[in-house]
């Protein structure tokens, strides 16, 4: 298995993105990060998706402007 497709948990996650772990369950909740559900209440995120998510929050400053 390639590290794109690489299955994460959400606790996997939380350590990755240094948030809670109810952080994440909540942009899972909110459709903001996909997932592969498993179970019921169990589910796995890509490395794919993750970086997906975090490519889509992604924000370019722009430089100061000077006087």
């Amino acid at each position: 298995m390639n590290e794109e497709n690489a299955l994460l948990t959400a606790e996997d996650v939380a350590r990755i993105m240094k948030v809670s772990i109810r952080t994440v369950r909540q942009w899972v909740a909110d459709g903001k990060l996909e997932v592969i559900q498993i179970g019921k209440q169990d589910y796995r995120i890509t490395r794919a998706d993750l970086n997906k998510f975090i490519e889509e929050r992604r924000q370019r400053r722009k430089p100061p402007e000077q006087v």
